[in-house]
């Protein structure tokens, strides 16, 4: 199966997909896209690790996913990508895309126009289980950055594609999922409680 988790920031998505991988009874193998390129983000990376079980294999792959999904999936793997948003951000930034957005310049990203569709086409053919994690950025205003609203509309074009292919979609809200595509027999009535953010 192939799930996509959207939501905002902080709205527990990344919970909600380290519990479905828990209950998938497969290996996991978390993919971080993440780069800790200050401090903030360091301490941010440290707390998803410590919240992870020690038995997790984890990979960094900040640019190359398709690739990189085809290396390790296998039909007794869960696969659990957290996040599209952070690898979305650091093709816009390994390319020109970003300095000719800020510039005002038309915007050519070949990066991550591959990259994107490597992802689309890989997705469909992958064995086991995949759980891709993303943000909803397009429920507020448009913003005011060029280079923000160009990644705004590449999140959101990422998001539909992926939406598309994948058997089950959910929106985090608030730490509650709805579920927007599901296969009927899909339910999270077994999966572990979240740990308290309290």
């Amino acid at each position: 199966m192939k799930q996509l988790i959207l939501g905002g920031a902080r709205s527990g998505k990344s919970l909600l997909a380290e519990r479905r991988a828990m209950a998938s009874g497969r290996r996991v193998i978390y993919l971080a896209t993440a780069t800790a390129g200050d401090d903030e983000m360091a301490r941010r990376i440290a707390h998803h690790r410590a919240r992870r079980p020690a038995a997790w294999e984890s990979v960094e792959e900040p640019l190359y996913l398709a690739a990189r999904l085809r290396q390790l999936a296998a039909a007794d793997t869960c696969l659990l990508v957290d996040c599209l948003t952070l690898w979305l951000s650091n093709l816009l930034y390994a390319g020109t895309a970003a300095a000719q957005a800020e510039a005002g310049e038309a915007v050519d990203c070949p990066l991550l126009a591959a990259e994107t569709a490597a992802l689309a086409e890989t997705l469909p053919q992958l064995p086991g289980q995949v759980i891709l994690v993303s943000n909803e950025v397009g429920s507020g205003i448009i913003p005011m950055h060029p280079v923000a609203r160009r990644f705004a509309d590449e999140q959101g074009r990422l998001n539909q594609r992926l939406a598309a292919i994948c058997d089950r979609v959910t929106l985090v809200v608030a730490g509650l999922p709805l579920e927007l595509k599901s296969p009927a027999a899909s339910l999270d009535a077994n999966l572990p409680a979240p740990p308290s953010l309290l």
